[in-house]
């Protein structure tokens, strides 16, 4: 795809789009303070052209869907847990297929083909179909709504649960110091595909997570974007807080944001005054036997640190061989 990016759209710009013709409505059951309507509204606002939206099963496909109501004023279609990506594979082959057909239909705007599916649909039981359908090459946006546990069925811990936290299956207590796996890189997973676009992104930067939605939309083939979506419940904040508790996690440099494109990375927000990983953690009661454990907090600061010294020397490594600078190996 092109390096030139466009512009994100303007608060005002999704705003307007959201009155003239809104995608996604109030009156679904999600609760008080949670990230994913932010996720669904700012992507679906964002993108230009007919949308259709595949819905893995979750808090989102639950909560938008009760008979006799119905929260999505697009196409939509709920999928399991598990086929998502496939699902979403045959529409958008049988869409090519019409418009090979015929003429009127190939004339028409391209439609964009959106799949939305948490880190239990996408990190864990989806990863197989998804993966399927990146290495195929379909033309679908899939959007994992990253709030980091299974909080539709009562907290439990899955791959993107990241160490330390309490969840019902991995509790803090006398014996147990939370979940004691790393989060999964699901990101870098995705990025091994070799797809034209992937991107992380947060509820806390919403024309950043804008920008990153129209530009995945517009590309051929398979796109990504991993969003921070803070849950209240799960994380144990106040509703209030959730978009502060992302913004920290961003801040903290826990989450960075950043964008994949034709393979090379690209920065899209640095922290200007990194804060400790250890505010991030304060603001939530999953981490509060943390308070504790003064070891296991530093030992997450290593890995942030890391981990962000890794994605910085990629990007600058990127940065120079666009450059033609970067040394013959």
């Amino acid at each position: 795809m092109s390096a030139s990016l466009p512009r994100p759209p303007r608060l005002k710009e999704l705003a307007r789009h959201e009155e003239a013709q809104p995608r996604f409505l109030g009156g679904h059951s999600l609760c008080a303070g949670c990230g994913i309507p932010t996720v669904v509204r700012t992507v679906l606002n964002a993108i230009e052209g007919p949308v259709v939206v595949v819905n893995a099963t979750g808090c989102l496909e639950v909560a938008t869907s009760r008979y006799p109501t119905t929260a999505w004023n697009v196409p939509w279609l709920h999928a399991a847990f598990e086929n998502a990506a496939a699902t979403m594979s045959g529409i958008e082959a049988a869409d090519r297929v019409l418009r090979r057909r015929s003429p009127d239909r190939a004339r028409a705007p391209r439609t964009t083909f959106v799949v939305f599916g948490g880190d239990g649909g996408t990190y864990d039981i989806g990863l197989q179909s998804l993966s399927g359908a990146l290495e195929r090459g379909h033309r679908l946006l899939y959007v994992c709504y990253d709030n980091e546990a299974y909080m539709n069925t009562g907290i439990q811990r899955s791959s993107a649960t990241p160490f330390g936290a309490s969840t019902t299956t991995t509790p803090a207590g006398a014996q147990a110091l939370g979940k004691i796996q790393q989060r999964k890189d699901l990101t870098a997973i995705v990025a091994a595909h070799h797809i034209p676009y992937v991107a992380q992104a947060s509820i806390s930067h919403v024309q950043d997570l804008a920008r990153k939605a129209r530009t995945a939309s517009a590309v051929e083939g398979p796109s990504f974007l991993n969003v921070l979506s803070a849950c209240p419940l799960g994380w144990g904040t106040p509703g209030r807080d959730a978009i502060a508790s992302a913004r920290m996690a961003v801040e903290s440099r826990y989450w960075p944001l950043f964008e994949i494109v034709g393979g090379r990375y690209r920065l899209s927000h640095v922290p200007a005054h990194p804060v400790p990983v250890a505010q991030w953690l304060g603001m939530q009661t999953r981490f509060a036997h943390l308070a504790d454990r003064p070891d296991l907090v530093r030992e997450i600061q290593a890995a942030v640190d890391r981990d962000w010294q890794t994605l910085v020397d990629r990007v600058r490594a990127d940065a120079e061989a666009a450059e033609g600078s970067a040394p013959a190996v």
